[in-house]
């Protein structure tokens, strides 16, 4: 079966896009939409790179076979300028930029929705847990037909996820198609503010505990301290030791990045960049606390972990907090900065490359692992928890933190 899976959490339209191999540091935090962007240069005499593009655009515009809109040959030239510049760096419209801010910020006004494209469907995912398409009925596997009464096509897939988008308090109405149903089922969803849970936790067995972040917005941190807090309560007692889930994670927000590694150490530098600004050089150190108190942990990465999922395994390996296991990571050492510009686009510019607390680079080299994991697999999905203990890296992962644990109790009994 063939399938290609386009992502989108109704409004994570493209996080693996968007949030994708790439690390936004600040997003609208330092650089904020009413800052205007600096006054362009003096007019000055055209360079010969500049008689170029004019020239070029000039016979476009009269002689292409189809009329050009006024503005798109300008727009496709400042985009092809900056994505010449490295894979990471991109100039983002309107659309890509609100998109990127919703990413971002881990909430959004919507239905709840994550979907994906399957042989020429768009199949629903998952309702995320506690949005009006869960409480209405919505179920994972459903196909959507229509949104608003306008057919859903595979083509125009960003357009309906649009659609579904709205100030909390409106209605949008989807009909779906679903299995064993004989005529398609409608539903009415007042849009409200939806959470999107970047971070799933289960307990395992013998008081571990197994955390799975899928990215870094800027609810990542707090969600975090949330369920090792919830895990540890339902256990009575602190966890012997945890499994952090980082396989497939393509990054996000820096500080929260930093927010997640801070939360397993108690001092020292977690990550260090380096670029021409001042902006660009900067260094972030752990806080006191952590939040596990020093019990074992065990980091699985893969060829999908990268930018700030290496920040984090990187820091916790160099302070001696964390064992990585898996494959070796993507190698993503560059720090992207989103600068908003006046008409509403914004400019995602490299801006920095970024050092583990060893002042090791891992840009386009990675981090390898700890202890190797042949044919690792993906991650457990949406539901994870009736799942996660069939995992064979999870299963490796728990074997090691009982061992390790067990050679703890061995030394105390030797020292007594």
């Amino acid at each position: 079966m063939t399938r290609s899976v386009h992502t989108a959490l109704s409004v994570l339209a493209g996080v693996a896009i968007g949030a994708g191999i790439m690390l936004v540091r600040g997003v609208l935090a330092d650089r904020h939409v009413a800052t205007p962007p600096p006054a362009p240069p003096p007019v000055t005499a055209k360079a010969p790179a500049h008689e170029l593009l004019d020239e070029v655009a000039d016979r476009v515009r009269r002689e292409y076979v189809d009329p050009v809109a006024p503005g798109t040959l300008e727009q496709a030239a400042v985009k092809g300028m900056v994505e010449s510049l490295d894979p990471h760096s991109a100039f983002l419209d309107r659309s890509e930029y609100d998109e990127m801010r919703v990413s971002t910020a881990g909430s959004y006004s919507g239905v709840g929705i994550e979907v994906a494209e399957d042989e020429g469907r768009i199949v629903v995912m998952n309702p995320i847990e506690g949005s009006p398409a869960e409480r209405a009925g919505v179920r994972a596997g459903d196909v959507l037909v229509e949104v608003d009464g306008q057919p859903v096509e595979p083509r125009s897939l960003d357009a309906t996820i649009d659609r579904m988008r709205g100030a909390a308090g409106s209605h949008v109405r989807i009909v779906v198609s679903r299995k064993g149903e004989p005529e398609a089922l409608p539903f009415d969803l007042e849009r409200s503010e939806v959470h999107v849970h970047t971070v799933q936790a289960a307990p395992l067995p013998g008081r571990y505990g197994y955390v799975r972040i899928t990215h870094f917005s800027d609810s990542t941190p707090g969600d975090l301290d949330s369920a090792l807090e919830a895990l540890q309560a339902a256990e009575k007692i602190p966890l012997r030791g945890l499994v952090l889930d980082l396989r497939d994670n393509p990054g996000g927000v820096l500080e929260s990045a930093v927010g997640v590694a801070d939360s397993f150490l108690d001092s020292g530098m977690i990550v260090r960049a380096d670029g021409r600004t001042p902006d660009a050089r900067f260094e972030m150190d752990a806080t006191a606390g952590d939040l596990l108190a020093g019990a074992p942990v065990v980091v699985l990465v893969d060829r999908g972990s990268a930018s700030g999922a290496e920040i984090v395994a990187g820091a916790l390996r160099d302070h001696g907090r964390a064992t990585l296991m898996g494959e070796r990571t993507f190698g993503k050492g560059s720090v992207q900065t989103v600068m908003p510009l006046s008409n509403g686009e914004a400019l995602k510019l490299t801006t920095s490359r970024y050092y583990t607390p060893s002042g090791r680079s891992i840009q386009e080299r990675g981090l390898e692992p700890d202890v190797r994991i042949a044919g690792l697999g993906h991650p457990t999905p949406h539901g994870f928890d009736r799942a996660v203990g069939s995992d064979p890296a999870v299963r490796s992962a728990l074997q090691y933190l009982r061992d390790r644990t067990l050679d703890t109790h061995v030394a105390l009994a030797g020292g007594r």
